[in-house]
């Protein structure tokens, strides 16, 4: 499709085309920094894109290739690569025209089609829902841009350009879009460290979600402008001598906070735009990093800093990269002022983030890929690892959406060194932070060479020892206070892996159970019989049709029905009765799979029974539990169980006492609780009348020996009227 193009592919354009100013502006912009062989390139590939999209227009009424080339040329500013550049001009034509990937390769190489087809959405697939189009579709944008950087930056070039352009759209439609950049893509900019461009999404998607709220907080800022235009003009010159006294070489100006910014401030604190006292912020350029603290302290001398405002991004850079040092003064008329100090180089980076390394790289050699910084890095390998430990495309979209730019804490590890993490942070994230092996075994913390539970928020500064063991392994409790995407995934890769085995096991069980019924064994069964009953329930192995049994999602007693072909249950007689079914052995130590009913609390010793419930696997019931009802339409789900000889574990029961309205009481109930070996988990206290309380205890026991004990104990006491166990 391409032609040839001219010496000059700047001059030599189509009078004709509609398009012709935009290429003329890009390839002008591209000649100040890339080769003229390069300019013919992405010359070529709007050739190509034109040709792609010809009579297609946009809801503007604009011709469609005008999308593409302003998404070129806001890339070009970003100084990107020629790939970059064509990639971005090509980036809707396999998406949006019959054109296929193929053919890209062959007119402009494998390199650029990759990136042309990492942006590109999932077409041809269907999906349930639009949020799992959505996750599905940024899972496979988030993936290629793990192979190649670039594809994010074009992504988000592409979403800047459909946000400039978002008010022909339908409000519903506009309200999705802006959403979903809020949600996703400004995150996405922030951790990549691209500040300006991050900047103007926020603004845009504001402006498109809430017009109104933006329209009368852009009003309070022009207003405010004029008010405190003259403070900072004075606040700028004062530095500005103090640093020519001190012989510091510097940039100075001012920075207006952006309105999403300041809206955000406003709901999280609940204020008024009154009290917002950051709305400008002064920002000083210095030449090196030594200069940047001896402009610290000259500012300090001249304004009082305000104290626990002071922040160091530059011992400690942010994870996108970001440096920089922040302060916050006393001004004039006591005017709060936030002062950021950095290095010229320092500030490249915080506008541009990853950006910034082909602005750098523009100046030398062209052809070589600069790579993204270590912790940048770490992060694309992060998204690897969720990928490989999610289950589905909408858990990856919420395990990255959780981790991507919150507010962080600087924690040590013994030999001093900085692992960064999300302010709210527990041990368990900070084992994880280090390596997951570190974290799958983890058994307890020391937190500044204190003890403390795995479940403890990290504070800035600490430092943190992790103590492991190999036999340890990942519990289903940490996923209540880890905050970080790695560990919950690998928490929950770990039990996911666990779930199926344990499910397995147990199906096995009743499979085998169900069989005795018959006076039959899996060995007396054909090979024939098991793969006709393997096809007819659509599964591969009899290990999958165990793990069905087992999560509940299958009846035991109905598939050897099926087995057999048996259409209603024909068990043999034993001694004239039919064939008791043994029951199934519990000790209540079997893992996630077997869970104890909340309603009726059974413990060792209690007559039991238990139910299979689809995806939770065997739920254990005391007999007497008013939820039994085996009369009911799923009676085959109900399943025979005993308690095994040997149990260890504790287990929670429910005790209601009905005492005397008088002090000590709660007292001495409790003393003993604990003096019969038990620990107190919950007390509720329900007031009957003035002189009568009852109170509910629960509390850990063996058995229903430990329980009758502690009852006696209970019942003893002075002024207990009356002591029982509570029924299901």
């Amino acid at each position: 499709m391409a032609t040839a193009v001219p010496t000059n592919p700047s001059s030599a354009l189509n009078v004709n085309s509609p398009s012709r100013f935009l290429v003329s502006e890009l390839c002008e912009l591209l000649e100040s920094y890339l080769d003229s062989k390069q300019v013919k390139i992405v010359y070529n590939a709007y050739l190509f894109s034109a040709e792609a999209h010809e009579g297609q227009k946009r809801l503007t009424g604009e011709p469609y290739i005008y999308h593409p080339l302003a998404v070129a040329k806001i890339m070009a500013e970003m100084r990107m690569d020629a790939q970059s550049i064509t990639a971005a001009i090509l980036h809707d034509v396999i998406e949006d025209t019959p054109t296929a990937k193929e053919q890209i390769i062959e007119q402009f190489g494998e390199e650029v089609a990759e990136l042309v087809d990492g942006v590109s959405k999932l077409t041809n697939l269907n999906f349930s829902s639009r949020a799992e189009a959505q996750a599905e579709n940024f899972r496979k944008m988030l993936l290629a841009m793990v192979r190649d950087i670039r594809i994010i930056i074009i992504k988000l070039a592409d979403r800047m350009h459909n946000l400039r352009t978002i008010s022909v759209m339908r409000a519903e439609k506009r309200h999705r879009i802006a959403k979903e950049t809020l949600d996703i893509y400004v995150p996405i900019a922030q951790r990549v460290g691209m500040h300006k461009l991050r900047l103007e999404l926020e603004r845009l998607a504001f402006q498109a979600l809430y017009p109104f709220r933006y329209a009368a907080l852009d009003n309070a800022v022009r207003k405010n402008r004029g008010n405190r235009k003259e403070v900072m003009q004075k606040v700028e010159a004062s530095i500005c001598t103090q640093l020519e006294n001190a012989d510091i070489e510097s940039r100075i100006f001012g920075r207006e906070k952006n309105l999403f910014s300041i809206y955000k401030k406003m709901r999280s604190k609940r204020i008024s735009f009154s009290e917002v006292y950051d709305v400008y912020a002064i920002r000083v350029l210095v030449k090196d990093v030594d200069t940047c603290y001896r402009t610290l302290g000259v500012i300090h001398n001249l304004y009082k800093p305000v104290p626990g405002r002071f922040k160091d991004y530059i011992a400690i850079p942010k994870k996108n990269g970001y440096q920089s040092l922040h302060t916050v003064l006393f001004g004039p008329h006591g005017i709060v002022i936030e002062v950021q100090i950095r290095t010229e180089e320092m500030d490249v980076i915080a506008e541009s983030g990853i950006a910034a390394h082909w602005i750098y790289k523009s100046e030398g050699d062209t052809n070589v890929l600069p790579k993204p910084n270590a912790s940048t890095r770490k992060w694309l390998s992060e998204i690897l690892e969720i990928q490989q430990s999610t289950g589905n495309s909408i858990e990856f979209l919420e395990s990255v959406k959780v981790d991507l730019f919150p507010d962080e804490i600087y924690v040590f590890t013994p030999a001093g060194d900085i692992v960064v993490l999300p302010r709210g942070s527990s041990a368990v994230d900070f084992a994880y932070a280090v390596h997951s092996d570190l974290g799958n075994t983890c058994v307890a913390v020391k937190v500044d060479r204190r003890i403390s539970p795995l479940s403890i928020q990290l504070e800035n500064g600490q430092t943190v020892e992790v103590i492991s063991t190999p036999t340890a392994r990942p519990k289903p409790s940490w996923l209540n206070f880890v905050t970080t995407n790695k560990a919950r995934s690998n928490i929950r890769h770990y039990l996911k892996n666990l779930r199926r085995e344990e499910a397995i096991k147990l199906g096995e069980q009743l499979f085998d159970k169900a069989l005795t019924h018959y006076n039959k064994t899996l060995d007396d069964v054909k090979q024939r019989d098991i793969n006709r009953l393997l096809k007819t329930v659509h599964l591969n192995s009899m290990d999958d049709l165990y793990a069905e049994i087992g999560l509940g999602e299958r009846v035991a007693e109905l598939t050897i029905r099926n087995l057999f072909n048996l259409d209603e249950v024909r068990r043999p007689r034993v001694k004239g009765k039919w064939r008791r079914q043994q029951p199934l052995a519990i000790r209540g130590t079997e893992g996630v799979l077997v869970n104890f009913a909340k309603c009726c609390l059974p413990i060792p010793g209690d007559p039991i029974i238990g139910t299979m419930t689809s995806g939770k696997g065997l739920v254990i019931h005391r007999e007497s539990c008013r939820n039994v009802d085996r009369k009911n339409a799923l009676k085959d789900k109900w399943i025979p169980v005993s308690w095994s000889d040997h149990s260890s574990q504790q287990f929670n029961a429910e005790v209601r006492a009905q005492t005397a309205n008088q002090r000590g009481v709660l007292a001495t109930l409790a003393a003993r609780i604990a003096d019969a070996g038990s620990n107190i988990e919950n007390i509720v206290f329900e007031e009957r009348d003035g002189t009568s309380t009852t109170i509910t205890f629960m509390f850990g026991v063996h058995d229903r020996k430990h329980l009758a004990k502690i009852i006696r104990n209970l019942r003893s006491a002075p002024n207990v009227f009356k002591v029982a166990r509570t029924r299901g």
